[in-house]
């Protein structure tokens, strides 16, 4: 039964990209049974069903077929089905033929050309198999995100895509190569026993870390989540970064890892989880906002995974099992709330024309439902209850605080790991505060926002959808641990336990009672507001007689300490004119906060490159005589090394 859902969805994935660029419903039929056929293959081997393999006689570049479907990459597999069903749906209503005729049916063709890929990416268990649609996966990639390919900014973004991409292609190229080497095969499989392989786990978390968006490899990834069409930023965010993490979680618990690797990932994860959110917090376009956030949620993750490793090796400690289940739970929540929340963020952008926040305001009243599903993802993904993302990080806060319990080295390495998380959380709230009220409450701040409306129905269906995956996951969580349960046994076989934690089937019933009681006080709200309607009054006007939409607070007045607090990462640029004068003719506060990253190391180090690259093609004037001279050169250097050795 496995083997034949899988089949039909690869068979459905390959025909929508040959129908997409003419049949657009026929397109949408086929993605969203290949879609539904994957979802079901993952949902029988993580409640119950045995891990499916399959071996093909049939070879490509002279190696068998090798596919397997086991609960690790379940987990995977089932979010790709939803967030490429929802996104498929949603871009039907929001990148039409009509308003798109020449980019949309390309957009189809590479969508499901994309969601092809990443499933080969997931039951590949080949290290040549796996480079290749590795490498399809990444194409597609780029030809989505530079969809728009009259705009500039989605040019040089899908560029700086490809660039990154590349770049850890290459590691993931040496990586299988010695595996390939060291093995005598390209097959993959549990190599636990190989401890002379734990040294070549840094390519591989180079490799894969370099697509998760790890900070500070994460260079590629604002610009192309903000220019991207944004049903495309929803499958990047929601899938594609999470195929770098799917690398890391199946090959830590294949093979072998560092002592240090552990140690590594926890504080690369915190850093990225401080430092991510807090990039986001200075942002004035929230699609960049929201790709800052996936940097932050990627070092929540990297926290869990780092910490499961460090517990796997120091006696399968059974916090290291809670730090894993929160990890992979919240490559799910983060999947499902990151897709929801860009889905609103496109049906902003359809309705204004604009993402930048400060040029709108006052949504709600002609986008309730925009607005609704954007708060509802805004609790989720800063953590709070009784939403799904307090779920997933719960769990890692427990293994911290088992961690800090346990005292010794991990016990104080895992108590500023907590305080990292606490402190991502917070940052993460003020974000999502700023954002929501500068989008949807006060007044339109420009005329770009005056003519908004409610998205249509096959816009508003799958963020919908996302949103009661988001309500049903944390409202019932003890029905996701028994996957959990099959994904950690798959990774660590020594946590192989099904019991459903106490702390988790508490939470479902705290969270559902905080979920009635929040219901009820809005329900009395409302019904005293149509018994007693609405008294209207002036806000407080700050001494002014008449005060415009300009007078309220913007993005930048919201975040400003928290940016201050991290202006020696952030490197703001401000330009200020101050009034002067009784009758001031008009004053300026310009801010831009920088991709520091990439605008201050990666940029200065690869012009340094290209220079020295100029410089020598300059050696390659095609004269014979010099060609001779540097030979001659060469050799006299070589036999005087000799010489003094």
């Amino acid at each position: 039964m496995t083997g034949d859902l899988l089949l039909l969805s690869l068979i459905c994935l390959a025909a929508g990209t040959a129908v997409g660029p003419r049949l657009a419903g026929a397109w949408l039929a086929l993605t969203l049974a290949g879609a539904s056929a994957a979802l079901g293959a993952a949902i029988l081997v993580l409640y119950g069903g045995a891990a499916w393999e399959w071996r093909s006689a049939v070879s490509l570049g002279g190696e068998a077929l090798h596919l397997r479907l086991d609960a690790v990459s379940a987990m995977f597999m089932a979010l790709l089905g939803v967030v490429g069903g929802a996104g498929a749906v949603f871009a039907q209503g929001y990148w039409t033929d009509g308003e798109h005729p020449d980019s949309a049916p390309r957009g189809r063709l590479w969508w499901d050309a994309m969601l092809l890929s990443m499933s080969v990416v997931l039951l590949s268990s080949n290290g040549l198999h796996f480079l290749i649609a590795w490498e399809l996966f990444a194409i597609s990639s780029y030809f989505l995100i530079s969809l728009e390919r009259e705009r500039r900014e989605a040019r040089a973004a899908g560029w700086l895509f490809l660039a990154a991409s590349h770049a850890g292609t290459l590691c993931l190229f040496a990586f299988f190569a010695v595996l390939a080497g060291r093995n005598g095969t390209w097959d993959l499989g549990p190599m636990q026993g190989r401890a002379e392989l734990a040294p070549f786990f840094w390519l591989a978390l180079a490799g894969f870390g370099v697509k998760a968006g790890l900070f500070p490899m994460h260079v590629w990834l604002p610009s192309a989540h903000a220019s991207a069409p944004s049903h495309v930023s929803a499958l990047m965010s929601g899938m594609a970064i999470n195929m770098g993490v799917y690398g890391i979680v199946r090959f830590s618990g294949w093979m072998p890892a560092p002592a240090l690797a552990g140690w590594a990932m926890v504080g690369a994860g915190a850093c990225g989880a401080v430092l991510g959110i807090a990039f986001a917090l200075a942002q004035n376009d929230l699609k960049r906002l929201l790709a800052y956030c996936s940097v932050e949620n990627v070092g929540v993750i990297f926290m869990g995974l780092g910490g499961a490793m460090l517990g796997a090796a120091h006696g399968d400690a059974p916090w290291g099992r809670l730090l894993l289940a929160g990890a992979l739970l919240h490559v799910w929540n983060h999947g499902l709330c990151k897709s929801l929340l860009f889905l609103c963020a496109g049906s902003v952008l359809h309705a204004t024309g604009t993402r930048e926040m400060s040029r709108l305001g006052g949504l709600w009243r002609a986008m309730p439902w925009t607005a609704a599903l954007f708060a509802m993802g805004s609790v989720a993904i800063s953590g709070l209850p009784p939403l799904n993302g307090f779920v997933s990080e719960w769990l890692v806060y427990l293994g911290l605080f088992d961690a800090v319990s346990g005292r010794g080295v991990l016990g104080w390495a895992a108590m500023p790991a907590a305080v990292a998380l606490a402190g991502a959380g917070a940052l993460a709230l003020a974000s999502f505060v700023k954002a929501g009220a500068v989008v949807f409450l006060g007044a339109a701040r420009t005329e770009a926002a005056a003519p908004a409306h409610e998205c249509g129905a096959l816009m508003r269906a799958p963020m919908l959808a996302l949103g009661g995956a988001c309500a049903l996951l944390a409202l019932a969580p003890a029905a996701a641990w028994p996957a959990l349960a099959r994904a950690t046994g798959a990774w660590h076989p020594a946590w192989a336990d099904p019991a459903t934690p106490v702390p988790l089937a508490v939470l479902g019933f705290v969270n559902t009672a905080l979920a009635l009681c929040l219901a009820a006080a809005v329900g009395a709200l409302w019904a005293r507001v149509r018994v007693n309607g609405l008294r209207r009054a002036p806000t407080w006007d700050c001494g002014y007689a008449a005060p415009d939409a300009r007078m309220q607070y913007t993005g930048g007045s919201f975040g400003r300490t928290a940016s201050d607090w991290f202006s020696w990462i952030l490197l703001p640029e401000r330009v200020m004119r101050r009034p002067r004068g009784p009758f001031p003719p008009n004053t300026v506060l310009f801010e831009r906060v920088p991709e520091t990253v990439l605008e201050r190391l990666v940029s200065p180090v690869a012009a340094g490159v290209m220079r020295l690259a100029s410089g020598a093609r300059r050696l390659q004037h095609g004269r014979v005589q010099f060609y001779i001279v540097y030979l001659v050169g060469g050799i006299t250097v070589l036999a005087i090394l000799a010489l003094l050795g």
